[in-house]
């Protein structure tokens, strides 16, 4: 296996690839320069990329890449399969919440800066963004903000990954806890995947056999910081638009595709009780692991 490891998104991403060497080299590098050429299409964190000419285009209709208008069709569509919790506008709540600056910035400030409570939420909700499939555009309310960063984060491994197993016999791509997975390792039927302590990032809580496709893990404990005293962590509830107030420290769930993995980590991870068996009962085919405060691991969802 070959291996290629770098900073993109906030997030580690690790290649791994299995084949011909000059192909696989070949392959790492095609996979990378789609990783960065993506971040700068879906970063809200810059004003030059596209989903902030999105935002800022609010009202009318914006004419998308091709790639932006499939992850905002994803988006759409995993809104409504996971009953509202997973929810790209909370851009307003992550904004008040102290989440303005990249997560590397903040960790290098060591806090957040206080909510001047500008980013008030909008009236419009995600269900009511407008998609034209014909001339690839899309309208967002003039009141609504989005950010893509999750599902954006999934659909770039899932996508790297693809590109990558042109190169190589077996790969994968992990994008900090969003995995995708094609072929397997010589000699295996399976991938070996460390499942993280949440606790503590450098024990592992469980070794997890993975057929193809997609892990996907959504934590309260990576991308935390201070707010004045208040300790704050990107999860947004959108119920309630605060950092999500949840029984569990991390949520990991196997599929078929990144983005189904990425969205339901994270509504598993902020649904109440009644919202965990709704979408236990709604999508019975997912694997759904959990890990609660006091470190112990369990399951939400077995597939039957």
């Amino acid at each position: 296996m070959q291996t290629e490891s770098f900073r993109a998104m906030n997030s580690d991403i690790l290649l791994v690839a299995e084949g011909e060497l000059s192909q696989v080299e070949s392959g790492l590098v095609a996979a990378q320069n789609f990783v960065d050429a993506s971040e700068k299409r879906f970063t809200r964190f810059s004003e030059q990329s596209e989903l902030s000419a999105l935002n800022r285009a609010a009202g009318g209709w914006f004419m998308a890449s091709p790639d932006l208008f499939e992850v905002v069709k994803e988006a759409v569509f995993y809104f409504h399969k996971t009953n509202g919790l997973f929810d790209p506008s909370i851009l307003p709540s992550l904004k008040n919440a102290g989440y303005i600056h990249s997560m590397d910035e903040i960790r290098r400030s060591g806090s957040a800066p206080q909510s001047d409570r500008h980013s008030s939420a909008s009236i419009s909700t995600f269900a009511s963004v407008e998609l034209n499939e014909a001339a690839t555009s899309i309208r967002l309310p003039a009141d609504l903000q989005i950010d893509l960063g999750g599902i954006a984060k999934g659909w770039i491994a899932e996508r790297a990954a693809r590109l990558l197993s042109q190169y190589a016999s077996a790969c994968a791509v992990n994008a900090g806890g969003d995995m995708f997975l094609i072929g397997y390792p010589h000699g295996r039927d399976s991938w070996e995947v460390s499942l993280e302590d949440p606790r503590n990032p450098k024990e592992d809580i469980s070794t997890l056999l993975l057929q193809e496709g997609a892990v996907a893990t959504s934590s309260i404990m990576k991308r935390t910081w201070k707010q004045g005293k208040i300790s704050r962590h990107h999860l947004i509830n959108p119920r309630t638009g605060e950092p999500a107030n949840t029984s569990w420290l991390s949520v990991t769930v196997l599929a078929p595709h990144a983005a189904t993995a990425e969205t339901f980590a994270k509504a598993f991870l902020i649904a109440d009780k009644d919202e965990t068996l709704l979408l236990g009962e709604q999508n019975p085919e997912l694997t759904v692991l959990a890990v609660d405060k006091d470190g112990n691991l369990v399951s939400l969802i077995t597939p039957k």
